[in-house]
């Protein structure tokens, strides 16, 4: 496989307070990849370093070309989607209007179209509300329109910042699911950021662990999840 994303000696900072120590890792195209650890090890950080929203140093490329001091504009252009923790749907437009703005960058509009009602075949949930303002979804639904609105895009790579969090069970499950098939259908490269462990592992190929701020651990993901030591240590299942 082609790695897709490189990422060399990075280090991020919040004011004085350095966050990242140093992360190296690479995501090959086609794949899915998690990223693991506990609350405050960087995971999330490291998706914000990669879309330029935080002060770091290191090497970031996107297919060998450098994404340092670009603007999270033209990040975006590179066909790079970033869905952030709590979701960030524009709560007082609708479901249809937040699929279109996610669409804001292109001009193909049968192409719109088309991928409009590709999304619902995705989430039928959103097309029998495609009329209701994002705000008064349900949780699992935001987030579902999340997902949605980045992939209309058409990234290459797609960002994902704890999918799951504050979700029913069940809900996570059907998410995941969809996030298993778009990577497979689709052929959208996945950096999935997650708490729940055992479900990434899952769903991804291969597999980083995060603690304080460096990798500790990296592998097939299916490694990683039969590893019993590695579990009790730093997935904490």
């Amino acid at each position: 496989m082609t790695a897709l994303l490189n990422v060399k000696d990075l280090r991020a900072y919040y004011g004085q307070v350095q966050a990242l120590h140093g992360l190296s890792f690479s995501l090959n195209e086609g794949s899915l990849t998690t990223l693991l650890g506990a609350n405050g090890a960087g995971k999330t950080t490291t998706l914000r370093a990669i879309c330029n929203m935080v002060r770091s140093t290191g090497a970031i490329e996107f297919e060998g070309k450098p994404l340092n001091n670009r603007s999270t504009e033209s990040i975006v252009r590179f066909g790079i989607a970033h869905v952030p923790q709590g979701r960030g749907t524009f709560t007082n437009m609708t479901v249809e209007e937040n699929l279109q703005l996610g669409a804001i960058t292109r001009s193909d509009k049968p192409g719109i179209v088309a991928d409009i009602e590709r999304m619902y075949s995705y989430f039928p949930k959103l097309k029998e509300r495609h009329t209701q303002q994002a705000g008064t979804l349900s949780g699992g639904e935001q987030q579902m329109l999340a997902v949605a609105r980045a992939l209309m895009l058409r990234p290459r790579l797609m960002l994902l910042d704890e999918p799951s969090f504050g979700l029913a069970p069940l809900i996570v499950r059907d998410l995941f699911g969809i996030l298993g098939k778009i990577n497979r259908e689709e052929k959208v490269s996945i950096l999935v950021v997650e708490q729940n462990a055992q479900l990434a592992l899952e769903l991804a190929d291969r597999a980083y662990v995060i603690e304080t701020g460096r990798i500790v651990m990296s592998g097939a993901a299916a490694d990683i999840a039969n590893d019993e030591n590695v579990r009790k240590s730093y997935l904490g299942y």
